[in-house]
């Protein structure tokens, strides 16, 4: 256990970041999946500028490495060009 009143404030802001970060994470994956199900090229294409968003801001705050973000919008960025 920490022992430094500072360590403790870090231990909690950790924490809280964390959560934060993994929310954002989930909410980018189950927008991905539901870009992945649907059928409907208008809808996503809305979908896909929503999904690339989301990636960029995840690729920035180093939530996910840049360069599986490229992958990601690539692979459904071909995926919707083929519908």
């Amino acid at each position: 256990m920490a022992n430094h009143k500072s360590a403790l404030k870090r231990i909690r802001s950790s924490q809280t970041k964390r959560l934060r970060n993994r929310y954002q994470a989930k909410t980018a994956r189950t927008f991905v999946k539901r870009l992945k199900e649907t059928t409907d090229k208008k809808e996503a294409e809305d979908l896909l500028k929503k999904v690339s968003s989301m990636l960029d801001k995840l690729a920035k705050r180093n939530i996910i490495h840049p360069k599986k973000a490229a992958n990601n919008k690539s692979k459904l960025t071909k995926m919707v060009n083929s519908m």
